[in-house]
Parts: structure tokens; C-alpha cells; sequence
């Protein structure tokens, strides 16, 4: 079955007020992920107030990541000569790879500086749960802006994203959200069973090992947003994804204890 797609990106335009559907599934985002997050600090004790800075700190630091992640990877001369247009977000523009590093490194951060003090692994276990979910807002955000399209499809079914061309293409985008969405229902499910007794990094290792491996398989069916030279095998985004999926496979094994022969993730866990 072939689907035409000719969605209309803004959701209400008021003379100079524009309210798109992206931004309105990451507000969705967000204050989902602030439930969530919520949710388990209360059930562990920790004062919700910390959730909700924490995840402010998560949101910007993902933003400003995944912004200068796009333009340093993707299209590094239009925004070496246009560098103001780094700040127009509203014209879409973000890099995952560059949202976790964003991501971490604000959360580091925000372990510096809030009390109690937390255990930085420990943080990222869980703020990876709502983020499985996030990701998965974001790329049906991405479906609905016809942006990130897939390849085009022979098969007898598809989506004709009319913003773009006349082609049955790949909904590559609805890929990756169902994705995302088994990788958040893997996390809380293990959160679920584990709690408090969660190794520290094992949630972050999954996440990590699960959301890139998807992200480096579906990247086979996207059309490339980077220019590259021909012949090379891989596209930028699975070059990208390739550390994060390394590191995602030795947190869990050192989470574990695969890599010291003994459970250091799970001793931090039963002392916290």
C-alpha cells in the first residue's frame, strides 16, 4: 500500500506566532520524561524537585549537542559561512550523537552541583528510560515534518513524502520510533525488576548498545543528510554511532562484572 504524505508541519500561526508539531512533541517529550523521571525518584527516595532540574539540564544540554553536532558533521561550510543560522532550531537540524554527548556532559554537571550528591552512573540509568522515550517523539516528529526520509522503496508499499518528491520511500522515521519504543519497554522492564538493585551503568549501557545498533542498522534505508565520498561504505551517522555502540557493550559488561571478574556495578548499587 502506498501512503501520499502532505502534512501540514505547523500546528497554528497566528500573524508572527508559529506553533509547528515538532515542537509540540518535544515539549511532549519533555514533560513526559519528566513524569517518568519523577516517578522513579519518588519511588527511590530522591527529591522530585532534583528530577525536574535535572531533566532541564538534560533537555538543554541535549539541544545544544545535537544542534552543533549537526552542523559540525552534516553541513560544516553552509554554517562556517552562515554561523547564525546555527540558531535558527525551528528549521530542524539536530544530531542524536551530538544529543547524548550533550547530554552527558550535562548531567555530569548537574551532578556537581545539586545535593545530595549523586553517583554520575547511577543518574544516567535512569535518565536513560525517559530518553528511550524522548527519541521516540522525536522521530515521529521527524515523520510528520517529512524530514529524514527513507530510500526509495520497489516494494508495493511505501510513503510518498510530497514535500520532497513523488518517490515511494522508506517511512525510515516510524523505523526508529518502534525502535526506540522496544528499547524504552527493555529498560523499564528491567528497571522495573532490578530497582535499586540495578548495577550502576547497566541502563546506560543498554540504552546505549540498543539505541545506536538500531540507529547504525536503519541508516542502510535513509537518504544520507551528509555528503561523502563515493565509495565509502558507511554513512556519517553510522560512523557515529559506532563508538557509542562500543561503549554501550563495556558499560554493560563492566556493569556486570564480565570485565573485573566481580559485580563493582551491583556493590555500588547495594550501598546506595
Amino acid at each position: 500500500m502506498i501512503i501520499h504524505w502532505n502534512f501540514d508541519p505547523v500546528l497554528i500561526a497566528v500573524g508572527p506566532l508559529v506553533i509547528r508539531w515538532y515542537g509540540l512533541l518535544f515539549v511532549g517529550a519533555f514533560l513526559a520524561g519528566q513524569a517518568l523521571l519523577t516517578r522513579m525518584f519518588k519511588a527511590e527516595g530522591i527529591p522530585q524537585e532534583n528530577a525536574e532540574r535535572l531533566l532541564l539540564y538534560a533537555l538543554l544540554g541535549t539541544i545544544v549537542g545535537a544542534r552543533l553536532a549537526h552542523c559540525l558533521f552534516y553541513d560544516p561550510q553552509y554554517y562556517l559561512s552562515h554561523p547564525l543560522a546555527i540558531l535558527r532550531l525551528w528549521e530542524g537540524g539536530l544530531a542524536s550523537h551530538g544529543g547524548a554527548a550533550g547530554m552527558l556532559l550535562s548531567l555530569w554537571l548537574g551532578t556537581r552541583v545539586l545535593r545530595p550528591r549523586m553517583p554520575f552512573l547511577w543518574l544516567v540509568d535512569r535518565v536513560s528510560v525517559p530518553a528511550a522515550l524522548g527519541a521516540v517523539f522525536v522521530r515521529v516528529a521527524n515523520f510528520l515534518n517529512s524530514e529524514i526520509v527513507g530510500i526509495p522503496t520497489s516494494g508495493g508499499w511505501g510513503v510518498v513524502f510530497e514535500a520532497v518528491d513523488k518517490l515511494p520511500r522508506h517511512p525510515v522515521q516510524l523505523y526508529e520510533a518502534v525502535a526506540y519504543l522496544v528499547v524504552f519497554l527493555i529498560l523499564a522492564v528491567l528497571y522495573r525488576r532490578l530497582g535499586q538493585r540495578t548495577p550502576h551503568g547497566l541502563l546506560f549501557g543498554v540504552f546505549l548498545m540498543l539505541v545506536f545498533s538500531a540507529r547504525f542498522a536503519l541508516e542502510f534505508y535513509k537518504v544520507h543528510q551528509a555528503a561523502y565520498p563515493s565509495g565509502q561504505l558507511l554513512s556519517v551517522g553510522q560512523y557515529l554511532s559506532l563508538p557509542f555502540v562500543v561503549l554501550g557493550a563495556v558499560m554493560v559488561l563492566w556493569s556486570t562484572g564480565y570485565l573485573k571478574g566481580r559485580s563493582v556495578g551491583r556493590e555500588k548499587a547495594a550501598r546506595l
